[in-house]
């Protein structure tokens, strides 16, 4: 057999590589996302018809073929007036598109316009045959989760994945603390030794199966509402990471008078990536396992009115920029979820009228002011990528349903 590699995705969206004489069958990674009963209805609904031409962008094309660096929100948006009506245009081809996360590189979109309304395929229209996508030869395995196309920029987001941790301020304070250094130090950095010490009753042990790897926090900072002054959490700051080397427990040290007394030796760390300077206190959390993470854009089903608790990072900072992360005031409680798309208003602004005389203070109304979007979230807080805005976002700033 000529060795070459195809890629063939049935009304399933299962994905095949056929490489020479190997047959590798990819995993389904991506189709166990999760999409909900009011997706899956919405999708369901316009896949019967399509959606009204109205609602494409202006200079949506006839066909286009995705590209690696493409997300979902740009297709979304280059196809839509509203990206977070992803839904919908994946609803446009259910039977083609069963789940929003198995769109790939290589694979050519199609416009289908019937009479008032459109629908996008994988299938060019008048053809019934599923799209063939060549691919170089390759004879290993690959999940679905390393090729299926991002929502977002992955290095916008990435870090935080690991990096806010919204906690219950016991439970920081339970964490096994840096108790010293090598040398003596005060400050430590990224290739440091350092020496742990856990609460009683949780030793950390460097024996097989156990957690080796750490994150490095400090300091819980409470969030607090903006308009109540309720504390919806604490922000632990994130300061690098650490790997086990030796657990902590007890040895027998020569007295000087021919026995031995019986010490406590603490865990040895070592500092394998720092974002800030480490010191004696700081605490150590495990490190979760990664996930492939990707997220549908969506409106919430719910009424949501939210907060921007927090510009993440950037305490000293007013103004929040395009691409930055906020905290905001609503959580898994709430029912948000990663992909949760929000529309931003500028925070109530007041001013005085000059114009009569009187000087009569009168509230402006609120502006639009872009979007965000939900990518992780807690019990009471979530943190928010703000794709598109038009002004700073400032603390106080609303988040409602997006219109």
């Amino acid at each position: 057999m000529t060795a070459f590699t195809s890629m063939r995705r049935n009304a399933l969206g299962a994905l095949t590589i056929l490489a020479g004489a190997t047959l590798c069958t990819l995993s389904a990674h991506a189709q166990g996302h999760s999409v909900s009963g009011d997706q899956r209805a919405t999708a369901q609904q316009v896949s019967e018809r399509g959606i009204p031409l109205s609602e494409l962008a202006p200079n949506a094309p006839d066909s286009y073929t995705v590209k690696r660096g493409d997300t979902l929100w740009g297709i979304s948006g280059m196809y839509l007036k509203r990206p977070w009506r992803w839904p919908e245009l994946w609803g446009m081809n259910l039977k083609a598109i069963p789940n929003p996360h198995l769109i790939f590189p290589g694979q050519t979109l199609y416009l289908d316009k019937d009479g008032a309304h459109a629908r996008l395929s994988t299938t060019r229209p008048g053809s019934t045959e599923p799209e063939t996508v060549r691919v170089s030869p390759r004879t290993r395995t690959e999940s679905l989760g390393d090729t299926a196309l991002p929502t977002l920029k992955p290095h916008l987001i990435e870090p935080f994945l690991v990096e806010p941790l919204v906690v219950d301020a016991a439970l920081l304070q339970q964490a096994p603390r840096i108790v010293a250094t090598t040398e003596e130090r005060v400050l430590m950095a990224s290739g440091d030794r350092a020496y742990v010490r856990s609460q009683q009753g949780s030793e950390l042990k460097a024996e097989l199966g156990e957690q080796r790897q750490f994150r490095v926090f400090r300091d819980a900072v409470a969030l607090k509402h903006p308009a109540t002054g309720e504390i919806l959490g604490y922000e632990a700051q994130y300061l690098g990471r650490a790997e086990l080397v030796r657990g902590e427990g007890f040895e027998d040290v020569p007295n000087g008078r021919g026995g031995y007394t019986v010490e406590y030796v603490p865990a040895t760390v070592d500092l394998t990536a720092t974002k800030e300077e480490i010191r004696a206190g700081d605490r150590l959390l495990p490190t979760p396992p990664r996930a492939f993470t990707t997220y549908t854009p969506r409106a919430p089903q719910f009424e949501v009115d939210a907060r921007v608790v927090s510009i993440y990072g950037s305490s000293a900072v007013a103004f929040a920029a395009q691409n930055q992360v906020v905290a905001i005031s609503v959580g898994t409680q709430d029912g948000v979820e990663p992909g949760h798309v929000l529309s931003l208003l500028s925070r109530d602004s007041r001013v005085k009228d000059g114009t009569d005389g009187k000087g009569v203070t009168i509230k402006l109304p609120n502006e639009d002011n872009g979007t965000a979007m939900v990518f992780r979230t807690f019990d009471r807080v979530s943190y928010a990528l703000l794709l598109e805005i038009r002004n700073g976002v400032r603390v106080g700033d609303r988040l409602v349903n997006p219109k």
